[in-house]
């Protein structure tokens, strides 16, 4: 009988592309990675890794395995979810992985919540952006990723995984305080065409919205000065330096020498949240959807529904 870790070792292998990503996922040394990996072989009387460059790729028995590990391990999962369900405790760990923004603006609420109510849960967060999320979130390490896109840029959700979306959150612009069109209850980006901004780091998912954005608005696209947070991006702001166009959601009270002014049409991102669709009957996962849920309630408009129906 095939050992069940082994499998696990070699999925993580084919989804990470590498011995050292595999490792990193199942949070073990590359030589564990690389013993087990010689111990299935043994196991299966094949060869299922081979040198390619520098680095290895699957072999055609390896590749045909791994897709069956995926399989297998998505049904051990489910097992695992049914038994927990049957049994109706919400207990153990379980891991939230939320970009910068939700984990400030939305899941403290949510977090406070499960502890109340279920202290045999140990919720965790990770700030995590949410390519890194979802990937940490197909590998197993994390139990749900809350992510975001634009109605202009959709999301691609992988097989295996379900989707809710939470809230649709609008944004601003920040202007200088001596602006002209501080003081103006809305501007569009037309009347902003001249302007230096401040944006994100080519890095993070918001770097490209933005060029997107004006672009298709047909604005030069200046963006002088790039951080991470925002109240560097409100700092540089207040400093005269360029505008922002940052999210209500997460976002504390105007910094002195700071004016929000909302843009017409106004832009929007779309806020989910995403798990594993073999754990969607796991206790304390359907309890911390809900507590995300709730808390959305009180910033935007919440919509609960899973490629599989109305989650319950």
């Amino acid at each position: 009988m095939l050992n069940l870790e082994r499998l696990r070792t070699l999925h993580a292998v084919s989804t990470t592309g590498s011995v050292r990503g595999a490792a990193e996922a199942l949070h073990v040394t590359t030589s564990a990675v690389s013993q087990q990996l010689s111990r299935l072989e043994r196991e299966v009387g094949q060869r299922l890794l081979e040198k390619q460059g520098r680095g290895i790729r699957l072999t055609d028995a390896g590749e045909l395995l791994a897709e069956h590990a995926g399989r297998l391990l998505q049904q051990v999962e489910l097992v695992e979810t049914d038994l927990a369900g049957h049994r109706g405790a919400v207990a153990g760990t379980l891991t939230v992985a939320a970009f910068a923004t939700a984990a400030r603006g939305l899941l403290p609420a949510v977090l406070h919540t499960l502890r109340q109510q279920h202290p045999d849960l140990s919720a965790r967060l990770a700030e995590l952006e949410p390519t890194e999320s979802i990937a940490q979130l197909r590998h197993g390490d994390v139990d749900i990723a809350v992510v975001q896109d634009w109605p202009e840029e959709p999301l691609a959700v992988p097989g295996g995984i379900s989707c809710a979306l939470l809230l649709e959150d609008v944004l601003d612009v920040a202007l200088p305080a001596r602006h002209p069109f501080a003081d103006r209850d809305t501007v569009t980006l037309d009347e902003l065409g001249g302007e230096d901004w401040v944006g994100w780091p080519s890095d993070e998912i918001c770097h490209g919205w933005l060029e997107n954005t004006l672009r298709r608005s047909g604005i030069q696209r200046r963006v002088l000065h790039t951080a991470s947070e925002h109240s560097t991006q409100l700092a540089l702001v207040a400093a005269g330096l360029g505008a922002a166009i940052v999210p209500r959601l997460g976002r504390g009270p105007s910094p002195e020498g700071v004016r929000f002014v909302p843009l017409l049409p106004a832009p929007t991102r779309r806020v989910f949240a995403l798990w594993r669709t073999s754990t969607t009957n796991r206790p304390a996962c359907r309890v911390t959807l809900r507590a995300l849920q709730e808390a959305a309630v009180h910033i935007g408009q919440p919509t609960f529904l899973t490629p599989q129906g109305e989650l319950d």
